[in-house]
């Protein structure tokens, strides 16, 4: 049995689940819910960008950062809370989600990464734009 406040979140609540999730499938894919679950940031500073991702409800040891062929790649796992409650609806994420974001070559010891109140922050330096030289003509 649901208990909704009134009538329009009852029509509310069987519009999603019976009507939308049968023709618009995507709505409840787990390809939605990664880019919901890790929403980031990226901030550009004189000499380096900033990248501020949100993973709530995890710890430090359960994300994992690496790099490879100038792909900044996060992963973020968060195990399943075995209880013997029945649901009738469970929104808070648990499983593993993950992107990759190309950032270019860098060395892998400048890139930096804290995570802090369910913020994971990582930065790392701008590519320097190389410099032309101009020839300068000589004078006769």
């Amino acid at each position: 049995m649901f208990l909704f406040h009134n009538k329009k979140e009852r029509k509310i609540y069987m519009l999603s689940k019976y009507y939308l999730n049968d023709y618009f499938p995507l709505i409840d894919s787990p390809l939605l819910k990664e880019r919901e679950y890790m929403k980031t940031d990226i901030r550009e500073e004189v000499n380096k960008y900033i990248m501020e991702i949100d993973l709530p409800g995890l710890k430090k040891e359960d994300i994992l950062i690496n790099y490879e062929n100038g792909y900044l790649t996060i992963k973020a796992v968060k195990k399943v809370e075995l209880k013997t409650e029945v649901y009738v609806r469970r929104e808070r994420f648990y499983g593993e989600v993950k992107r990759s974001f190309y950032i270019g070559e860098k060395k892998e010891s400048d890139i930096k990464a804290n995570y802090e109140n369910g913020i994971l922050t990582i930065s790392f330096p701008k590519e320097e734009a190389p410099k032309k030289e101009i020839p300068n003509i000589t004078i006769k």
